[in-house]
C-alpha cells in the first residue's frame, strides 16, 4: 500500500478513497484503480523521464555538496554557517536553473546534452572553488556560475525575451556580482554575495507573472529535487563513513555509526515514504504549478538540502568520538539541522494543501528543545536520542496513514456501487471526505 503522509490526514483517506494518490510508486498503471485521470491533464506530453546527461550532471554536484560540507566543517559557528550558505545558494541555483531548463524542453538531444555538460563542467569549477571562496578562489567561484549561467541562457535563446527573466537575472546581475564579490576582503565579499543570492531567489517571485507562461512537466520536476535531496542525503553517510573509517571501532563506536545511519534513514523515509508521492500528485493537480513549483521545490527544497547538510557535518563531530561532550556549534547543526528539516515540512504541507503538518511540527519542536540539554551530553547520547525521537515520528506517521486508509476504505467501496450523484455525496460528507488539499 502506498503511503503518503504529506497529505493532511483527512484528505489521505480521500486520496485511498478516490484513487487519487500519486501513480509513482505504481509503474504499471496510469493511475489507481477507480481514480480519476489526473495524473495527466489533457493536451499534455506523454510522461517526461530523466535523461541520462542529467543523472551524470548530479554526480558534479555530488563532489560540490561535499565541498560545501568540508567548508562547514572547518568552521561551523554562526559566521561560518551564513558563508557555506552563502556559498551554497550559488551551487543550489546552478542546478535548478539546469533541472528548469530540463523540464520545460526535450534536451535528449546532442545540442543539449553539451549543454548540460558544459553546465556540469561549471559545476566542477564552482566545487573547485569553495574550499577557497573566501580566500583566493572567489573570483573562480563567481566566474564558474557566471559560465554557467551564460550557457543555460544560449540553450534557451530560442524562446523570446528569456533574458527578461531569473536567467536574465543570472547573467546581468547575481554572476557579475559574485566574480566582483571574489575580488574584495572577507567581510565585503559575504555581503555582496549574500546580495547575489538574494536577487537569484527573488528572480521567480519578480518574475511571477511572465512564468505564467511556462509549461511544467508533472513528473519530471518531482523526480529531479528528489534525485537532489537524495544526493545530499548521501553526503550523511558520508559524514558516518569518513568519520568512523579513521577510529577504532569498539562498542561506542559501533553504537555510534547505528544511531547515526538510524537518523539518516529516518529522514529518507520522511521524505521518500511520506512526501514523495503527495508531491508529486500537488504538482500533477495544482492549478498553479508555476507557484507550487516555486514555493515547494525550488524554496523548499533549499531548506531540505541545507539542513540534510548540516546534519551529515554534525555526523563528523560526533560519530568520530562519541564519548565527548559536543559544544553548542556542533548541536546546532545537528539537532538544529533535524528541526529545520521537519520543519519544512509543515511548510511545504501547508504550500500544497492549507493544512498543518502537526506531527512534525511537534516533533520539530522537540528536537529543538532538547538541543540545549545535548550541549553537555556525550555525543553518543545525542546521537542516540535524536534517533528515538525519528523513529517515534515515523512510526506514528505510519500509523495514522494505515488508519486514515482503513477508515476510507470502505468509502471507497460504497463509493463505487451504483446510486445518485446526491446519494454518493451524501455518503462521502457522512465519511468525512474532503477533497485532496482542501480544507480540512
Amino acid at each position: 500500500m502506498s503511503t503518503t503522509g504529506e497529505l493532511p490526514a483527512e484528505a489521505e483517506e480521500s486520496a485511498v478513497g478516490k484513487g487519487e494518490r500519486s501513480a509513482g510508486r505504481r509503474p504499471d498503471a496510469e493511475r489507481p484503480e477507480g481514480g480519476r485521470p489526473d495524473e495527466q491533464r489533457a493536451g499534455e506530453p506523454p510522461e517526461k523521464r530523466v535523461t541520462w546527461a542529467e543523472l551524470y550532471f548530479d554526480l558534479i554536484f555530488v563532489f560540490a555538496i561535499t565541498q560545501v560540507s568540508g567548508l562547514l566543517h572547518h568552521r561551523h559557528d554562526l559566521l561560518g554557517i551564513g558563508q557555506a550558505l552563502v556559498v551554497f545558494v550559488p551551487v543550489y541555483w546552478c542546478w535548478v536553473g539546469t533541472t528548469v531548463q530540463a523540464n520545460i524542453r526535450d534536451v535528449d538531444t546532442p545540442r543539449d546534452r553539451l549543454g548540460i555538460l558544459a553546465v556540469g563542467f561549471t559545476g566542477l569549477v564552482m566545487a573547485l572553488a569553495v574550499p577557497g571562496a573566501y580566500g583566493n578562489r572567489g573570483v573562480l567561484l563567481g566566474a564558474g556560475y557566471w559560465a554557467a549561467r551564460v550557457v543555460l541562457l544560449f540553450l534557451l535563446v530560442r524562446i523570446p525575451g528569456v533574458w527578461r527573466g531569473p536567467y536574465g537575472v543570472g547573467v546581468l546581475v547575481s554572476g557579475p556580482l559574485l566574480v566582483a564579490g571574489g575580488l574584495l576582503p572577507e567581510g565585503p565579499r559575504v555581503c555582496l554575495w549574500a546580495l547575489a543570492a538574494l536577487c537569484d531567489l527573488s528572480g521567480p517571485v519578480v518574475f511571477r507573472r511572465k512564468l505564467a507562461a511556462v509549461s511544467y512537466h508533472p513528473s519530471h520536476m518531482p523526480e529531479r529535487f528528489a534525485l537532489f535531496l537524495l544526493v545530499a542525503l548521501g553526503e550523511s553517510i558520508v559524514g558516518i563513513g569518513a568519520s568512523a573509517a579513521s577510529v577504532r571501532l569498539d562498542a561506542a563506536e559501533l553504537v555510534a555509526v547505528a544511531a547515526a545511519f538510524t537518523i539518516s534513514a529516518g529522514l529518507w523515509w520522511q521524505y521518500f515514504v511520506f512526501a514523495a508521492d503527495a508531491m508529486r500528485h500537488a504538482v500533477t493537480v495544482a492549478d498553479s504549478r508555476r507557484d507550487l513549483v516555486r514555493r515547494v521545490f525550488q524554496y523548499g527544497h533549499l531548506a531540505l538540502a541545507a539542513s540534510v547538510i548540516a546534519v551529515a557535518v554534525g555526523f563528523g563531530e560526533t560519530v568520530a568520538d562519541p564519548r565527548r561532550s559536543l559544544g553548542a556549534a556542533s548541536v546546532g547543526l545537528l539537532y538544529g539541522g533535524c528541526g529545520l528539516y521537519l520543519l519544512t515540512f509543515g511548510y511545504t504541507r501547508w504550500m500544497m494543501f492549507r493544512s498543518v503538518a502537526t506531527t512534525r511540527i511537534v516533533a520539530a519542536a522537540v528536537v529543538l528543545a532538547l538541543a540545549p540539554a545535548m550541549v553537555r551530553w556525550p555525543a553518543l547520547a545525542a546521537l542516540v536520542t535524536l534517533a528515538v525521537v525519528l523513529v517515534v515520528l515515523n512510526v506514528v506517521e505510519h500509523r495514522r496513514v494505515n488508519a486514515a486508509a482503513a477508515v476510507a476504505e470502505p468509502a471507497a467501496e460504497a463509493d463505487r456501487e451504483p446510486g445518485t450523484e446526491a446519494d454518493r455525496e451524501a455518503g462521502a460528507e457522512a465519511a468525512g471526505d474532503p477533497v485532496v488539499g482542501g480544507p480540512v
